[in-house]
């Protein structure tokens, strides 16, 4: 029992595997294939870096042929269901619509993407065209035979929708806002001014990022926000106001001259759980 248990522990491990049932008329063209950390960047021709961004653990792949036509299916395992919405936002096309398969997905004539669970489908068409409607029914097929979640990230809900700009919010994998010591949050872009939520393991650690930011930004004063606020100006990231609430560290940078940057971070402070 206890060796069936861990076989099975293994397999989930392992990941997913795509086959070309998801296509009618496919067939299996050449052998699967299968990456971890240290053989992905064979696959992607050293572009890896973006997917160890977002916590890569394998990818499972098999390419399936009709006629001249090629669709490249692959399926990715991350650590968690968040950091594999994260790298899903992190390749969007911002002027392109987000469409229900899974937790999110997009499609193009070329390729088609979306996260479900801890997992990152994609399916690209070989020669290109306009292969839309095809990778789309695909991707509905490849979903089904994924397990996980199609919850999206609650801190997606938590930033204001006014004026916010297309593909935002979205997960920073690493240095939210251009800091080291903001070392993996949500950013929004807006058409005036920038907010974010970073998230620590406690309020104790929260408290001392909290301390950090304002050591950072000397010459700044307390303010109404959050259960500890504060105010103050910089060359780079302009006139904002930051706060604590538990264990998370967020505000509002680069904010309009005119603009209250203290009632801006109350408003975002209050949509946090």
């Amino acid at each position: 029992m206890k060796l069936a248990l861990l076989s099975l522990v293994g397999l989930v491990a392992m990941g997913q595997s795509p086959d070309c049932s998801i296509a009618p008329g496919f067939v299996q063209d050449g052998q699967p294939r299968q990456f971890d950390t240290e053989t992905l960047y064979e696959y992607m021709n050293g572009n890896s870096e973006g997917y160890f961004l977002y916590g890569f653990r394998s990818m499972r792949g098999v390419t399936c042929k009709k006629g001249d036509l090629k669709l490249i299916v692959d399926i990715s395992t991350f650590q968690s269901p968040e950091l594999a919405y994260g790298m899903f936002t992190g390749n969007l096309d911002p002027r392109l619509p987000v469409v229900k398969i899974g937790a999110g997905g997009q499609v193009t004539g070329r390729k088609v993407l979306f996260a479900k669970g801890p997992y990152l489908g994609e399916i690209a068409a070989e020669p290109e065209g306009d292969h839309a409607t095809l990778l789309h029914a695909a991707a509905l097929e490849l979903e089904k035979k994924i397990n996980g979640s199609t919850d999206i990230p609650m801190e997606l809900g938590w930033f204001p929708k006014e004026n916010l700009q297309a593909g935002s919010p979205r997960l920073v994998p690493q240095s939210v806002l251009g800091l080291r010591i903001l070392k993996r949050g949500y950013l929004a872009q807006y058409t005036e001014g920038k907010s974010f939520v970073v998230t620590e393991e406690s309020a104790a650690a929260a408290t001392a990022l909290f301390a950090k930011l304002k050591e950072r930004f000397p010459g700044g004063s307390a303010a109404k926000a959050g259960d500890e606020g504060y105010a103050t100006e910089d060359r780079y990231l302009g006139k904002m106001c930051l706060f604590r609430k538990g264990a998370r560290v967020a505000g509002y940078t680069n904010v309009p001259p005119a603009a209250d940057a203290a009632a801006w971070a109350s408003q975002l402070a209050a949509r946090i759980p």
